[in-house]
């Protein structure tokens, strides 16, 4: 896998998130909780932006991006727009990132220790595209529920 196959993978799944959080029938669905959903939509899209601003834009690209993952998980009711506005900026920090890495980086330790154990920038990179998938797919199984 190249730098180019990973970043147009990031670019289109951020799209697809941006989609999704614009799809919910009213703004307020985004953060309907119920039940064990304790995990709302716009609170997994703001996780999501947290953790790649962080990782990738913060951790590999330099930018000054701090993150509040208490936040993340605690905020209520914050406007469909500014979601939008925090996914445009995910991306460009994304993207200007891995624009900005060697091939071979990718072979290199990540800079700071995550899930426990070293690994390679490579493999974390792999590792935060399959967390942005996995919540991806939750957004889109809330955002149906709270739809019927």
């Amino acid at each position: 896998m190249t730098l180019n196959e990973l970043k147009q993978l990031f670019m289109r799944d951020l799209e697809r998130l941006g989609a999704e959080v614009s799809a919910y029938a009213g703004e307020s669905l985004l953060w309907h909780v119920r039940g064990d959903i304790a995990n709302s939509g716009g609170n997994l899209c703001l996780h999501l932006c947290g953790n790649l601003r962080h990782y990738v834009g913060h951790v590999l690209g330099g930018s000054d991006y701090r993150r509040d993952r208490e936040h993340e998980f605690a905020a209520r009711d914050i406007p469909l727009e500014t979601l939008k506005q925090e996914i445009a900026a995910t991306q460009r920090e994304v993207g200007q990132t891995l624009d900005k890495l060697e091939e071979e980086q990718l072979s290199a330790v990540y800079p700071e220790k995550v899930l426990g154990y070293e690994m390679s920038t490579g493999y974390f990179l792999i590792h935060l595209y399959g967390h942005l998938n996995y919540h991806l797919g939750q957004i889109n199984y809330h955002r149906r529920l709270t739809a019927g």
